[in-house]
């Protein structure tokens, strides 16, 4: 048996190798792919284009306005007297955010010590819209504190206001925070792992799926199946290629991480590759069962990105778990690419060991194993 298993591993290794592009497709692409997309996924706004409607034209108005362009995290893509023409330049894209600046603003501060902004998003991509606000917000607290009064919590998404000074002798909270496990808040650091999570699911599973059906495609399945080969002997050999190349597409995209884009190893890495091993399970596993539904190589690309497509959306890669609705929570608990990347996340950048990530390798070892027996127990019957 074992000299039958190592012959067909022979034949399933000469055939990748002589096929360049599927090489290439295996081991080239995904790096690339995780060059581009590290630096493509990020909900980091570098420069947002502000229009100014200063109806009050006075020197705090003014410095309120430099205070926004000296971040550099503004760009000022218009001024007016009137805010509907800021509403124009939101509606035809040429502006993010309109600052509004009242009549007898810098009065206000002066004899009140208290004043009103507005500040109007284009809130069509929300997730760029808060974080616009977030600086927004910053910019305007810090101005506030310059001219030594305190900032009113932010009532709406499109209103931002000062408060009076705080009163002698009235108690302060100050609050400090302090970054752990990202210290310098890159996001590269957090996107990386998950999309070599993302890339290596989707090449294992897509390959495995294709490899059968192009057999099945080209007749050489048929012919297989009435040899004395076993089908489990079949599926093992079609398989530990692919799993073995699995790990090491890991393998370089965790050098990839860690030299061009700094991602730090801070865990154990022991249990890092016993969760990609676990992990790898479920993924071939899915492309097992893929083409055990698919009769064309078209169909097994349709099918396997069909899956693929709600394995990342509901993985946590892009939107936190904890945000989505609570049944989709608990269906995400059967999904092993949400494991992984927790996982993936949890030991390059905690510093976590096996005690920590005990719970993700129970999921995977038996979500692994569930999907791979569905899929042999579901080919076996296609066989027979």
């Amino acid at each position: 048996m074992l000299r039958s298993l190592r012959v067909l591993l022979t034949k399933e290794f000469l055939q990748i190798r002589r096929d360049a592009v599927i090489l290439r497709i295996l081991l080239v692409m995904p790096m690339i792919q995780l060059i581009v997309l590290a630096n493509a996924a990020t909900f980091e706004i570098k420069t947002s284009k502000l229009w100014v409607a200063d109806q009050d034209r006075s020197p705090a108005a003014r410095a309120l306005v430099d205070r926004f362009v000296a971040t550099r995290r503004f760009t000022i893509a218009g001024y007016s007297v009137d805010a509907r023409e800021g509403d124009d330049a939101l509606l035809d894209g040429s502006a993010n955010a309109v600052l509004v600046i009242p009549a007898e603003f810098e009065r206000d501060v002066v004899r009140d010590r208290a004043a009103k902004l507005q500040l109007v998003l284009n809130a069509e991509n929300g997730s760029q819209a808060g974080v616009i606000q977030s600086y927004a917000a910053e910019i305007i607290a810090r101005y506030a504190d310059e001219l030594g009064t305190t900032m009113l919590p932010v009532r709406s998404a499109v209103r931002v206001g000062i408060d009076r000074a705080p009163t002698p002798g009235r108690p302060v909270i100050e609050v400090r925070t302090r970054a752990r496990y990202n210290t310098s808040l890159d996001y590269k650091r957090f996107m990386v792992p998950g999309i070599l999570v993302q890339l290596i699911t989707l090449v294992g599973t897509l390959m495995t799926a294709l490899n059968i059906v192009r057999e099945k495609e080209a007749g050489t399945l048929d012919q297989l199946n009435v040899t004395p080969i076993r089908p489990s002997m079949f599926i093992a050999a079609k398989l530990l290629p692919l799993w073995i190349i699995g790990l090491l597409e890991f393998t370089l995209g965790l050098l990839i991480a860690a030299f061009l884009f700094h991602v730090p190893v801070l865990g154990s890495l022991p249990a890092l590759y016993l969760g990609a091993m676990l992990y790898l399970l479920a993924a071939l596993g899915v492309g097992l069962w893929v083409s055990t539904v698919s009769d064309t190589q078209q169909q097994a690309l349709f099918v396997t990105f069909s899956l693929v497509m709600v394995y990342i959306l509901m993985s946590g890669l892009f939107t936190p778990i904890r945000a989505m609705p609570g049944w989709v929570q608990v269906v995400a608990q059967i999904n092993p690419l949400m494991h992984f990347i927790a996982m993936t996340r949890a030991v390059l950048l905690k510093g976590a060991g096996f005690a920590d990530v005990w719970r993700p390798l129970i999921a995977l070892a038996a979500l692994g194993t569930t999907i791979l027996a569905i899929a042999v127990g579901q080919y076996r019957k296609r066989a027979a």
